[in-house]
Formats: C-alpha cells, structure tokens, sequence
C-alpha cells in the first residue's frame, strides 16, 4: 500500500533516519557499538532520483558511521535499469554503506548482474530455510547459494531459522549468519538491549 499510494518515500526516509539515530546512540555504548543495522529499501525508494542524497543526509545529520549501515535490496530491484541500480550502489559503497541482497533465489537476477553489484551479503530466502531438513531441493538451493556467495567474496546469512536443526544444517554448509525465532522475535530497541545484558541507557 505504501508503494502504490507513493508513501514509501517519506516513510523510508523516516526508517532510514531512525536507524541512523539508533546507531549513534549504540555507539555510546561498549556493549552494541560494533552492531551494524539493516534497513529494507523498497525498488520504488531506491529508484528515486535523491536516494542517494538522502542517505548521506541521514548519515551525515545523525552523525552514524556509514560502515555500520547495511541496506537490503530485494532481486525484483535488479530487473530495471540495472546500470543505474549498480551506480547508486557504488556511490553509497564508496562512503562505506554496505548491501545485502534479500531473498535470494526467489527472483530472477542474472549471476551476470550480480558479479558486478558492489553487495556485502546475500541472504538464503527462508522459503528455502522452511524445509531444508525435509525437502532434497530446498537443501540443494540452500548448499548452492552459500557456495556462490563464498566463491563471490559475500558472506550469506539465513533467514526464516526456526530450529536447532535447521541452524546446524545451514552452519555445516558454511553459513555464518543466522536469523529467525530461533534467535528471538522482533522487540524493541530497548529490549534488545536488555537481552546483551542490562539496560543501556
């Protein structure tokens, strides 16, 4: 709705600014200073002509260390105007954003496209993660992709992970990141830094 409606404009702006303030002030404090934090950016926000412009703005008023802030682009970005997409990548990337392409494998990017997209991460779509112990092609696809992101120089993180025996699974394969309610369900800031131990404020 907020795609078709033309707000996700400002309401990704205002994502990307809280965040920015929510790395400044983990920074404050030993215990989360070294956290990044990913921000979804939507195809419709990421293709507007002052995306870039924004996020420095958002670097820069907050005062948040770009190396700390990942954005997460989805496949279904890559299918229109890919040299434009790569250039505004590389603009962030030269001030040290990082990327992390989302839900990988659930769309149609070409591996042509993606040796040159400037990314950190890739992330194992949890459509793929839901089955991976039952569903022979689910595993296949989960080995698959974390073999290309290693032989790409990415590290691949695994959304969607629910159990024990999924994490195991993933982590024998090589994956280094792992999210899902195995780990926790979404909280607030403040809960989740009582959860690294105590309030931080």
């Amino acid at each position: 709705m907020a795609e078709e409606s033309g707000l996700i404009k400002p309401l990704g702006l205002w994502v990307l600014q809280t965040a920015c303030r929510q790395l400044v002030a983990w920074s404050a404090h030993a215990a989360t200073r070294g956290l990044t934090l990913a921000v979804n950016v939507s195809p419709r926000q990421f293709r507007h002509s002052d995306f870039v412009a924004s996020v420095m703005a958002a670097l820069t008023q907050s005062g948040a260390g770009p190396a700390l802030l990942k954005l997460e682009l989805t496949e279904n970005l890559l299918l229109e105007d890919v040299e434009a997409t790569i250039a505004r990548m590389q603009e962030l990337r030269a001030l040290g954003v990082g990327f992390s392409l989302d839900d990988f494998g659930t769309g149609y990017s070409s591996l042509a496209y993606l040796k040159r997209l400037p990314l950190d991460q890739l992330k194992i779509d949890r459509s793929f993660v839901r089955d991976v112990l039952t569903d022979a092609n689910d595993a296949s696809i989960a080995r698959t992709v974390l073999a290309l992101g290693h032989s790409l120089g990415l590290s691949v993180i695994a959304e969607g992970v629910e159990t024990e025996g999924q994490r195991h699974f993933l982590a024998e394969q090589g994956c280094e990141g792992f999210q899902g309610y195995l780990f926790g369900k979404p909280v607030p800031a403040e809960a989740f830094e009582r959860l690294l131990g105590g309030s931080l404020g």
